[in-house]
């Protein structure tokens, strides 16, 4: 009994340590002050579209605000070179209670000119219309947001804010989450890790 007891409390103290040096090596990876049980790392696998992290979660807001890292992962070379000029989804919401393709607000990028560029990428009533925000670096911590303002989306990236034309009618964003997706036409060339965390 005094083994058993001795060798729980072992292997629990061994447990306790080895998630510990999990979460510091995370708050390594995405910075100091993340909590590591707030960063998910999204994982787009080499021939697909979606992200492994794609529950549905609904959404009223007027404002998402979130952390982004991207990693070299994030640097391709799509098969058709026309579609380098794709931009591939990162994070955003369905608005005025409809699918994200009839409304929707989203932050969108693509490796493109050898760097990583963020842009404002809506639909209003079935319409997409995107605008360059800004290129960011790898491995750093890109602020982001998403705001709903009456007839306006302001969408920030990096200190860099755009306003894209709104047509929903709700008075907040009132829809589902939507998370990384590549494309596009093509689907991923090789395996992306994104980092998110939410604020």
């Amino acid at each position: 009994m005094k083994f058993s007891a001795a060798l729980f409390f072992g292997l629990s103290a061994i447990a306790f340590v080895s998630c510990q040096k999990a979460a510091e090596n995370i708050k390594d990876r995405f910075g100091a002050n993340a909590p590591a049980d707030q960063v998910v790392e999204h994982f787009i696998a080499k021939g697909a579209h979606s992200s492994d992290k794609n529950s549905y979660r609904p959404v009223n807001t007027t404002e998402m605000k979130f952390v982004v890292r991207f990693d070299s992962s994030a640097i391709y070379q799509t098969v058709t070179p026309d579609n380098q000029l794709d931009i591939n989804k990162l994070y955003g919401f369905a608005d005025n209670n409809q699918e994200h393709h009839l409304n929707s607000a989203r932050i969108g990028w693509r490796w493109y000119n050898n760097s990583l560029q963020l842009f404002a990428y809506v639909y209003n009533n079935g319409v997409e219309k995107d605008k360059l925000i800004t290129a960011v670096p790898l491995g750093q911590d890109i602020n982001c947001s998403l705001k709903v303002s009456g007839n306006q989306y302001i969408i920030t990236a990096n200190g860099v804010q755009v306003t894209m034309e709104r047509t929903a009618t709700t008075e907040t964003a009132v829809g589902y989450q939507l998370y990384p997706y590549f494309g596009g036409d093509e689907v991923a060339p090789q395996d992306i890790r994104i980092r998110i965390k939410d604020l």
